[in-house]
């Protein structure tokens, strides 16, 4: 039985979702949902029990240090709630953990009980796949849901991915069976240069959710994180000339393939995000300059700063194995 002890009733609740692991290229979705926690300080109410649903000998626990004191921080999944303000205030519950060994559809039961529970009207289940992209472009996010209606309403793509899945197709199904509205956004991760962190597809991760909910997203460091690690792989980049013919040749595809982008209704949205971002405080404008938000739920957390990975050579242009290229993923 699920009790929530000490979460007030939540206003307009949407549940956010990432998995690290399979689901998890360059960590971007992961990465997304803990700036979310971190920038709007959410309180942890609820942790599923690791026993449950992780290998230990594959996600291992690990030992710190605290007060003179060894603890154990075991592998598992963890929701806290976030308090968005502004105008027209909503909260967000969010999930953040790894991808569970074993015991899937359990899993997702579980966390639709706590979504049921706290009254989540949609759950947004945060995604990044390799792909044929280039790093010096922006990354394609694709926005897909098992729900036609939805699709038409919120202008995303009705999915029409087979094959593997992961842990996020797997809950975008379970939401779809349990009449709980969902989507996925797949965010695309150049495959040569896939070492986490990858910060740019994080902010391309966020922005979209900024859309998807028409709320303000505070950045903190992340846009200048974003253009450091796209300098980083550029110099990188240049200093082997196969890596550079390589990403010519991505450049080239992409842009022939993407000149319908340069829309009215792509200009629009950037258009849209820019209001957004004009005026803090003002009507869209959903947290303080410094990130911080009124609201129940505080908790300080440390902030890292990472550099760009040195990419590989590519060895062959397709996508490795185990990715979805199509972003079409459930």
């Amino acid at each position: 039985m699920i009790e929530l002890e000490g979460v007030p009733e939540l206003i307009d609740p949407v549940m956010v979702a990432a998995f690290e692991g399979w689901n998890d290229a360059g960590d971007a979705a992961s990465t997304a949902v803990a700036h979310l926690e971190r920038e709007w300080k959410g309180e942890v109410f609820a942790a599923l029990d690791a026993e449950d649903y992780y290998d230990f000998q594959v996600n291992r626990p690990t030992v710190f240090m605290e007060g003179g004191v060894r603890k154990i921080t075991w592998p598992t999944t963890r929701l806290s709630v976030v308090r968005v303000g502004g105008d027209k205030p909503r909260d967000l519950v969010l999930v953040r953990g790894i991808e569970p060994s074993m015991r899937w559809r359990s899993f997702c039961n579980e966390l639709l009980g706590f979504a049921h529970e706290l009254g989540v009207e949609l759950v947004v289940i945060l995604g990044a796949l390799l792909g044929d992209t280039p790093h010096t472009r922006p990354v394609p996010v694709s926005g897909v849901t098992s729900d036609a209606d939805l699709a038409r309403r919120m202008n995303l793509e009705e999915t029409r991915y087979e094959g593997p899945t992961g842990i996020v197709g797997v809950l975008q199904e379970a939401c779809a069976h349990a009449g709980v509205p969902a989507v996925s956004l797949w965010a695309a991760v150049p495959h040569y240069v896939s070492q986490p962190p990858n910060p740019k597809a994080t902010l391309a991760l966020l922005n979209r959710l900024e859309d998807l909910l028409d709320l303000r997203v505070p950045q903190g460091e992340l846009s200048e994180d974003a253009r450091a690690w796209q300098t980083g792989v550029d110099q990188l980049a240049s200093e082997d000339s196969e890596v550079a013919e390589y990403v010519q040749t991505l450049e080239e595809a992409r842009d022939t393939a993407e000149l319908p982008e340069a829309s009215g209704e792509a200009i629009a949205r950037e258009f849209e995000r820019y209001l957004r971002r004009r005026d803090v405080g003002g009507p869209g404008g959903h947290a303080t300059a410094d990130g911080s938000d009124s609201g129940p739920y505080r908790r300080d957390a440390p902030s890292g700063r990472t550099r760009p990975p040195r990419p590989p050579k590519p060895e062959t242009p397709g996508a490795s194995e185990g990715d979805e290229t199509d972003g079409s993923e459930d």
